[in-house]
């Protein structure tokens, strides 16, 4: 084809759209858009704390501990969550009714913590510190733990630990 014959196709194409709309009557009224009540969940600041990074969230456990707010790893909590700790496996609920349990700790900290950043997975290592008091009286453990974390929807959950106690 010649540059002319290649101008004419090219306006030619390009006109159309504009064809069209002239050749299509202006319409008489708006199309009016219904007001359709939409109901937008409102996050809570629990919510909004798991969107935290898990090495952060991290302190968070240790300070539900503390608090043996059940409701915050029942957030917290992946469901099909396990944790072992020692010789022992335990499910979601579990440990859930373990932070109400016979032991009341009243000091946690975590030491030395990692984060492995796996995209949407991060595995946490570090020191569990915990002071409390139990059924057979104070105590004071050292725990080294591998925590893994997921992120489902925008928001980090725990899908599995594991605890060792430390040896004094």
């Amino acid at each position: 084809m010649r540059p002319a014959s290649n101008a004419f196709l090219l306006l030619s194409l390009c006109s159309l759209p504009l064809y069209g709309q002239m050749s299509r009557p202006a319409p008489t009224t708006p199309t009016p858009i219904p007001n359709i009540p939409r109901s937008v969940p409102q996050a809570n600041s629990t919510d909004r704390t798991l969107t935290l990074p898990p090495i952060k969230l991290e302190d968070e456990w240790t300070t539900a501990l503390v608090r043996r707010d059940t409701r915050m790893f029942d957030r917290m909590l992946a469901a099909g969550f396990v944790y072992t700790e020692d010789a022992s496996v335990m499910n979601r609920n579990d440990v859930i009714r373990s932070v109400t349990g016979s032991d009341r700790v009243e000091s946690a900290r975590n030491e030395g913590m990692r984060a492995h950043d796996f995209g949407d997975v991060q595995v946490i290592t570090g020191v569990l510190h915990l002071k409390g008091r139990g059924s057979q009286g104070r105590f004071d453990r050292r725990y080294q733990f591998t925590d893994t974390w997921q992120r489902r929807n925008g928001r980090w959950q725990i899908i599995a630990a594991q605890d060792y106690l430390i040896p004094r």
